[in-house]
């Protein structure tokens, strides 16, 4: 018979965070089987049973029976696509916004990790969440929206000071131009809703002021009535030393940020968190889940840059890295909204995660090369390796796979020691034309 008081769970997503939260769950006493919709991460892989069905958000008549002949009773949904394809309305057998059926079943898992397909509008429609924003006067930066390409050339050709432009829809973390001319804003704005670089999230683009100050990154895990902050992040977003070059999806993170205090923080869930899930809840919608608000420190104060619906990557490594509480009891009264019934803190000192990066990243990656000297890394105290853009070849070879490779990720009694034990960890990881900056965890911005 089984034991009643283990809990299967499924969890969705192939990524470096994907590979942190499994890390994470097998170290729970309450976990029965792990099971990954994603098993071609060698990380993952290792940690969880293959669910042998494939992930459709379509179609999840295949995925809710697999779900119901395994016993899962918590789904941990990773990435933002799935949330905002209704994903988590399936499972837990509601309907979803558009209106899409359940597939005639009824609840095939207790809960899940991760919001509905309508509150997921927070990521997956910027116009949206700009709009709540300003209903709730929730700080944030002055902004429009637009689906006429004319109007909005028009509208940047008017402002004197500089602009941000923004694809509403979900563009996989690329959708975002920081142009530093108005020709490289017309261009960028060109791109997005001429040309379609990514497609139907492009149909509307936002406009909006761009803030000077220092960028965080606040987490709350929300259970449709409780709040609980966690430990802010910073966030490495150039792909070069000193802030320099593209933006890219994440160089590199820090737990906690130093600049936030408890006081800021406590702030910020005043002004920010509260406010958002209220708005919410006055259009019916409940969120559950972790709520990731990326913040400018404005002088005139924290201001919303955008909201996601999920842990950010690579901030999930450093936040993983010094949770302390069961992941399986803190993910399944997140879903269940008993998140005040749970212990949930964090080991003193500071987490840093240096990523390790394809060459031609970001534009283009390049796959196939050897990777070598993991398992040397692992034995420098204090660290682990998240396997990202990482698949196994013909000859069963760990070798790159996309453009964020590995997240080597150290604790340490203070950033100092996080930092040495990271890089000392990264300089024993091989493959050729390795990527990574040399100044996470400092007080570089950006």
């Amino acid at each position: 018979m089984p034991d009643p008081s283990k809990i299967n769970v499924l969890l969705i997503g192939s990524g470096a965070r994907e590979h942190a939260i499994a890390w994470k769950l097998r170290q729970s006493p309450r976990l029965g089987q792990l099971f990954t919709a994603n098993p071609e991460n060698p990380g993952i892989s290792a940690l969880a049973a293959p669910a042998d069905v494939l992930l459709d958000p379509k179609n999840t008549m295949r995925l809710q029976n697999f779900c119901l002949a395994n016993r899962v009773q918590l789904a941990v949904i990773g990435p933002e696509e799935p949330l905002a394809a209704g994903l988590s309305d399936a499972l837990l057998g509601e309907q979803s916004m558009a209106g899409k059926s359940s597939g005639g079943l009824k609840g095939c898992v207790q809960a899940v990790f991760g919001p509905s397909q309508a509150a997921a509008q927070l990521e997956s429609d910027k116009a949206f969440s700009k709009e709540l924003m300003r209903s709730s006067l929730i700080p944030t930066a002055d902004a429009r929206t637009f689906t006429d390409f004319g109007a909005a050339k028009a509208y940047l050709e008017s402002r004197e000071s500089a602009q941000v432009i923004k694809a509403a829809g979900l563009a996989k973390g690329k959708g975002v131009f920081v142009p530093a001319s108005l020709p490289e804003a017309i261009a960028a704005l060109e791109q997005i809703m001429v040309k379609k670089a990514f497609g139907a999230a492009g149909d509307k683009v936002v406009i909006e002021e761009r803030l000077k100050g220092r960028e965080v990154s606040v987490f709350a895990l929300v259970d449709g009535k409780n709040i609980f902050m966690l430990d802010a992040c910073q966030d490495h977003k150039r792909l070069g030393d000193g802030a320099t070059g593209p933006n890219t999806g994440g160089m590199g993170s820090l737990c906690p940020s130093p600049a936030l205090d408890e006081r800021l923080l406590a702030k910020i869930e005043r002004d920010v968190v509260v406010p958002t899930i209220d708005a919410l809840r006055r259009d019916g919608i409940e969120y559950r889940g972790v709520l990731y608000v990326g913040l400018m420190l404005t002088p005139a104060g924290p201001k919303v840059l955008e909201y996601n619906v999920r842990f950010g990557d690579p901030e999930c490594q450093v936040l993983m890295s010094r949770l302390q509480g069961d992941l399986v009891e803190i993910m399944l009264a997140t879903g269940s909204r008993g998140l005040d019934k749970v212990d949930l803190s964090f080991r003193p000192g500071a987490a840093v995660c240096v990523v390790l990066a394809a060459q031609g990243y970001p534009d283009n990656p390049r796959t196939g090369q050897v990777i070598t000297g993991i398992d040397e890394a692992r034995q420098v105290e204090g660290v682990e390796v998240f396997m990202g853009g990482v698949r196994r070849d013909a000859e069963g070879r760990l070798v790159t796979a996309g453009g964020r490779v590995l997240s080597v990720t150290a604790v340490g009694a203070d950033v100092n020691e996080a930092r040495k034990r990271a890089y000392a960890a990264a300089d024993r990881i091989q493959f050729e034309g390795k990527v990574l900056r040399r100044d996470i965890g400092t007080d570089v911005v950006g």
